[in-house]
Formats: C-alpha cells, structure tokens, sequence
C-alpha cells in the first residue's frame, strides 16, 4: 500500500481526481489499527479497482480534522474526486466489515 506523504486537502484532492481511491487512516501507537493491518493486502488484492493509500494520522493530523476522521482505523472512498463512502469512527474493524463496506460502494 502506497503511503500517503504529509500533505493538504487541496493536495489529496488531485492524489483522488481520478480512479477509484481508498484512503486508509492509521497510526503506530494505535492497536485496532494494528487489528486490520495484516488483513489490508489482502483486501486490496480483493479490490484491484482501488488505488489504496495509507495515511498516517499523526503526519496527516491537519487533513484528518478537515476529512472530520475523528477515529482510527478508518477508511474512505473516493471514485474521480466525489466522496463515494467512509467507514469513520473509532471502532475495531474487522476485514469481513471492511469488505462489506467496500461491497456496498458499487
């Protein structure tokens, strides 16, 4: 999974103008996070649609206040720069609910 650098809102626009794109919000310290962070290359092999992006919390604080992701893990999607979903709060995720929240997308 590509990291996402330090960046703006007005920067992760044009990393989602196109193509689908799964924004993955996450942190070291975070141990939910750590919960689906083993199931996430196999679910982007499930979803070869999406470009997906991990972006680190703490680096990207800025950004996760403007996105309003309050919680980690959490995910979401862009389809050619619309906000298609979010999977945002502060619960642990499970790959089965990561994969029924990326079903229910299409």
């Amino acid at each position: 999974m590509e990291a996402l650098p330090q960046m703006t809102r007005e920067q992760l626009n044009e990393q989602v103008k196109t193509g689908k794109t799964m924004l993955f919000f996450s942190a070291t310290w975070c141990p939910d996070c750590a919960f689906i962070k083993p199931a996430m290359p196999e679910i982007e092999a499930e979803y070869p649609d999406y470009r997906f992006l991990a972006v680190d919390r703490d680096e990207n604080i800025d950004l996760a206040v403007d996105l309003n992701v309050l919680g980690i893990p959490s995910f979401i999607a862009y389809n050619n720069g619309e906000e298609i979903g979010r999977f945002v709060n502060k619960d642990r995720k499970t790959k089965k609910e990561v994969e029924t929240f990326i079903d229910g997308l299409n």
